[in-house]
């Protein structure tokens, strides 16, 4: 289907006054932040599937995408991302499956690593994003518009941690020209973000805390005493920290007793698609020019939406709206 005389207007409108640029993307704390403790994590051993995992599924699971079949291929691509068949797939991140038990062993020892997106302070992929879909909320968490992806996949290009996952056969591609631009929506974990914003804990932790109770692996609060109580267990238990400086910082804090240099080693060993990199410098300054994203996403729509528009008009469509 292609893009209407006035869906076209809108889209001219939009590049034309610059709001694909992200609003409230630099350097924001937000509210809230989460303690993942893998000291107390033990990916659920006794359960068919991890609670935070499963929990974070049935939440989610009226949002997750149902891809237009058959899936064609886009130019200059021959190959398309469609991970619609493996729904069931939990050992990793797919746009069906936002959260996962990383497992490594060391020294005999095995560790349960609860990995979902940072929710960095400085995300990297809002600011890289040249549709303007990925945005930072007041809260700390970072959330994907799925109506404006195209699933061009800039921000799992340049998230450290490869977070982001994408769905060909859905978006807004769909709709201008499906066999020369975008490649689907992009999918991650948005910290749940209709809960946190009225009081409630995401998903995940809430399941968690319904198993371990006051043991729980996962912690959510107010950024200051989330940041304050990790500090405090790093300094009287002799625990390392991960995620309060990595990429400039993130919302999200992990607690181990051993470096995270050996779980990084561990993780890099096996090859796994989700890194956990110690040294992580933010790519804002570096490798993120925003003018020259706002241009290529201005052009971009600018340029498609117009061809659409004439390929429509060409097959004898009318200005009303479909």
């Amino acid at each position: 289907m292609f893009l209407s005389r006035r869906q076209f207007l809108g889209f001219s409108a939009l590049t034309g006054a610059g709001l694909l640029m992200p609003k409230e993307s630099m350097a924001i704390a937000g509210k809230f932040a989460t303690i993942i403790d893998l000291t107390r994590c033990d990916g659920c051993k006794d359960e068919l599937t991890a609670k935070c995992v499963s929990a974070c599924r049935e939440y989610n699971k009226d949002r997750y995408p149902e891809p237009v079949k058959p899936i064609q291929t886009y130019w200059p691509r021959k190959n398309y991302e469609d991970w619609s068949e493996k729904r069931g797939k939990i050992d990793t991140l797919t746009p069906y499956n936002w959260i996962f038990i990383q497992k490594v062993s060391i020294n005999e020892e095995d560790f349960h690593i609860p990995r979902r997106c940072m929710h960095c302070d400085n995300p990297p992929c809002v600011r890289g994003c040249p549709f303007g879909a990925l945005t930072k909320q007041p809260e700390g968490n970072s959330v994907i518009n799925d109506s404006l992806c195209f699933g061009g996949a800039k921000c799992r290009d340049v998230c450290p941690w490869s977070i982001p996952q994408r769905q060909a056969g859905v978006g807004l591609y769909l709709k201008l020209m499906p066999k020369y631009a975008g490649g689907g929506v992009m999918y991650k974990c948005d910290l749940c973000k209709n809960r946190i914003r009225v009081g409630k804990e995401p998903a995940c932790v809430s399941a968690c805390k319904g198993r371990l109770g006051d043991n729980s692996a996962m912690l959510f609060g107010e950024r200051m005493t989330i940041y304050s109580m990790a500090s405090k267990r790093s300094k009287e238990e002799g625990l390392y920290i991960y995620g309060d400086k990595q990429n400039g910082g993130t919302s999200t804090l992990y607690l181990s007793k051993i470096p995270f240099e050996s779980i990084e080693k561990a993780i890099t060993e096996k090859k796994d698609r989700i890194p956990m990199s110690v040294n992580i410098e933010s790519k804002i300054e570096k490798d993120i020019n925003p003018l020259g994203k706002l241009v290529l996403g201005s052009s971009i729509l600018s340029i498609v939406g117009g061809i659409a528009y004439a390929m429509n008009r060409n097959k004898g469509g009318n200005d009303k709206d479909e």
